[in-house]
């Protein structure tokens, strides 16, 4: 019996995650990413003490995220109040949580149908501190 979840084609499905990068629908990415339904970019982003409004602009210009998981590395981390209240204007809600963690909430939210996306940064490149903003 298969139990995995039933997949549109062309979803963006995190199939794997290491300390370098990702493997999502088959294309290995090195370094950070943001990953939507439907398309996967990389993410330009030195380390965690990097996230910022203006750093997620890709995430907003995208259009129709309503949650946004962000992956810190190996730790989860916490999130600015200013950054909350910015894509929280963009009718986002960002949670921030561990990189594995980020990556298996996705891929279940995403084979929900949920409005979702993710900014992942890898757990080796996680360099900052525990908090993000």
């Amino acid at each position: 019996m298969d139990l995995t979840p039933l997949v549109p084609a062309g979803r963006q499905v995190i199939e794997r995650y290491g300390s370098s990068g990702f493997r999502i629908a088959g294309v290995i990415w090195r370094g950070p990413v943001l990953v939507f339904p439907d398309l996967t970019i990389a993410w330009t982003l030195r380390d965690a003490a990097a996230v910022t409004s203006d750093s997620l602009q890709p995430v907003i210009a995208h259009g129709g995220v309503q949650i946004l998981l962000l992956g810190l590395g190996r730790r989860a981390g916490m999130v600015t109040q200013n950054l909350r209240t910015a894509l929280r204007q963009a009718g986002i809600v960002i949670e921030a949580m561990d990189t594995g963690a980020a990556c298996r909430t996705y891929n279940v939210l995403m084979a929900e149908d949920r409005s979702v996306a993710a900014a992942l940064i890898p757990p080796g490149e996680s360099r900052a501190g525990s908090e993000a903003g």
